[in-house]
């Protein structure tokens, strides 16, 4: 097999697969008995990418493998092929994405103190439903708390083959108002990788600023759930009634004493009586002598 028939299979798989591919994806595409060498491989792609560089599509190497791509100056026009509205993130999400890309692996804990404000669940969870981000371990503290990461496709998503493709801090850090996002030093290993910072520019807009407070009240809320002890309230409720069922025992008590106090034992006054008697038949007895004599 010629050089070019070569390059002409390897381009077209590249416009047939719709993914990137790998040069395991290259080399399944051949018989065992006429599989190319991985260089061969390479070299041809380089070929290939030299071919495409005065044209509108260019050939590039992202985190998945290669792949066929417009180039990025051609934006402006070709999104008139699309009239709707390209997804647009907001503010708290961009943040917590590219905190996480910076500074992974990082947990949820370490995301709030460097942002100031609490991250809501729903907001985890949309990063990862867009595949973004993982759970790479659990930390070895109480709670066993997530450590997060980021994936393949956040490394496809924005053009990147590894995460040193990032740009350095120095970059983010003129970014008007950014500065302060990456100076919090979490006690872990410190990553000198920094998150894309173009698309934190992108989140500027009103509507933006609109899902931000939408998510800073659902993270709120979170916090203030999570902060209730159900065991607290229930231990306070039955502490209530135990002191309530004591102060009505006390009561019963002192009403009891009371009446006992003012009761008359009726052995005292038998006793007051039976001496009066005695008294009234004793001068009985004294007066009827006299009388005898």
């Amino acid at each position: 097999m010629t050089n070019q028939s070569l390059k002409s299979i390897i381009e077209a798989a590249l416009f047939a697969a719709g993914k990137p591919l790998t040069i395991d994806h290259f080399l399944d595409l051949f018989a065992e008995t006429e599989r190319p060498e991985r260089s061969l491989i390479r070299a041809m792609l380089r070929e290939l990418g030299e071919d495409y560089a005065e044209r509108g599509i260019e050939l590039v190497q992202v985190a998945s493998g290669y792949r066929f791509q417009t180039k990025q100056n051609l934006t402006p026009w070709l999104k008139r092929l699309q009239p709707e509205r390209t997804p647009r993130y907001s503010r708290a999400l961009l943040e917590t994405i590219s905190i996480i890309a910076y500074r992974q692996p990082i947990t949820r804990g370490e995301i709030e103190a460097i942002r100031g404000i609490s991250v809501s669940t729903d907001l985890i969870k949309k990063l990862q439903d867009y595949n973004w981000i993982r759970v790479l371990a659990h930390r070895d503290t109480p709670g066993r708390p997530a450590l997060y990461g980021t994936t393949r496709e956040f490394l496809n998503y924005f053009n990147l083959k590894t995460l040193n493709d990032l740009p350095p801090l120095t970059e983010l850090k003129e970014i008007e108002g950014q500065a302060d996002l990456f100076d919090y030093t979490p006690d872990v290993e410190e990553k000198d990788k920094n998150p894309v910072a173009e698309v934190l520019d992108t989140a500027s807009e009103p509507e933006s600023e609109k899902i931000d407070k939408d998510e800073d009240k659902q993270a709120t809320s979170d916090v203030e759930e999570k902060d209730k002890n159900p065991v607290a309230e229930v231990l306070d409720t039955a502490s209530e009634q135990e002191s309530e069922k004591i102060d009505k025992d006390e009561d019963k008590q002192a009403t009891s004493d009371v009446e006992e106090k003012d009761k008359i034992p009726v052995a005292e006054v038998l006793d007051t009586a039976s001496e009066q008697e005695s008294e009234k038949t004793d001068k009985e007895v004294v007066n009827l002598e006299r009388g005898h004599e």
